[in-house]
């Protein structure tokens, strides 16, 4: 059973396997999310969505859909191909989504969330999950919370990820909807006091690993986005903070020679230093030679035969006195 004290929220353009694979440098403990992937992409795409390395577990595929056929397709396709987990991205409230059906307009549709729920979790050993709002434009009452997570639990999901605060479906960015929307974390609150029996994870807002112990208190998980990639140094004292390790925090440095072992391999197997580096720039954030160690990564790891010795000659710009 995998411990969801703890996740990073999956965050497109952003939560790749390089990425990934970074955070779980510093977390042996926290839940992590791939970028949402559409059945689309899996079923019919060229890529390879699904790529991930080994080191990343405890590691859910947040699948993007609504029919249930070619959710329940792509259910068994992640289950073989190693993921812990998958998550129903029920949250997104881009056009772009909501034009392919899912996402946060699938929250007026708890039936049809319902029947893939069912249909997915009859098909495969792993968890089947749902990540939602508090509510959609008007319909943003605790009834129509509490209806949602009646119709979709009785359907098999026992673990929601409730981001609270609503979403405007129209004339607001997603950019928007995660700041403009009052947070409400009391709703998320009472869903767990009304669902005792299911797991209750919340997101939106949470800043520090302070702030997710005090959500603990009332849920069963906190799962933190943004914060955590423009400081992911927060990640360092996680499994000590929640999970009580009496493993020793990892130091920056050691963060970075684990990072320049990897970026070295994925070099050499074709890759370009910058995939991995451009989401390292937040690590030395608070400390002098901070910004030079950003500018160092963002100038020169897209440079031709970029490698590991970027980041190291970034690195000996800050000063931790």
């Amino acid at each position: 059973m995998i411990s969801h004290k703890l996740s990073v929220a999956p965050m497109l353009d952003w939560t790749d396997r390089h990425c990934r694979y970074f955070y779980r440098t510093m977390s042996k403990k926290t839940v992590l999310y791939t970028e949402m992937v559409t059945t689309g992409a899996i079923l019919f795409g060229k890529g390879e969505y699904l790529a991930f390395n080994d080191e990343e577990h405890p590691l859910v595929l947040q699948l993007g859909g609504s029919d249930p056929l070619a959710m329940t397709e792509c259910a068994k396709i992640a289950e073989q191909r190693g993921y812990d987990e998958i998550n129903i991205n029920v949250g997104c409230p881009s056009d772009r989504v909501q034009n392919g059906r899912f996402g946060a307009c699938l929250m007026a549709e708890p039936s049809l969330v319902a029947q893939c729920v069912e249909q997915m979790q009859a098909a495969v050993n792993i968890p089947i999950t749902v990540k939602s709002r508090i509510g959609i434009d008007d319909q943003d009452s605790y009834e129509f919370l509490h209806q949602f997570i009646s119709e979709v639990s009785q359907a098999g999901c026992q673990h929601f990820i409730i981001h609270a605060r609503k979403a405007w479906l129209s004339g607001l960015s997603p950019k928007q909807n995660r700041e403009i929307p009052p947070l409400d974390y009391q709703r998320v609150y009472q869903i767990k006091q009304d669902f005792a029996d299911l797991e209750i994870s919340i997101n939106g807002g949470i800043k520090s690993l302070a702030e997710a112990n005090e959500h603990l208190g009332h849920l069963d998980g906190v799962m933190i986005g943004r914060e955590i990639y423009q400081t992911p140094y927060l990640l360092a004292q996680a499994d000590q903070s929640l999970w009580q390790s009496t493993s020793p925090v990892i130091t920056r440095a050691q963060v970075i020679d684990e990072m320049a072992d990897y970026i070295d391999r994925y070099v050499s197997d074709g890759g370009r230093a910058w995939h991995v580096l451009r989401h390292m720039l937040g690590l030395c954030n608070g400390f002098a030679g901070a910004r030079l160690f950003r500018r160092h990564l963002s100038e020169s790891s897209s440079k031709s035969g970029a490698d590991s010795q970027v980041l190291r000659d970034a690195f000996a710009q800050v000063s931790f006195d």
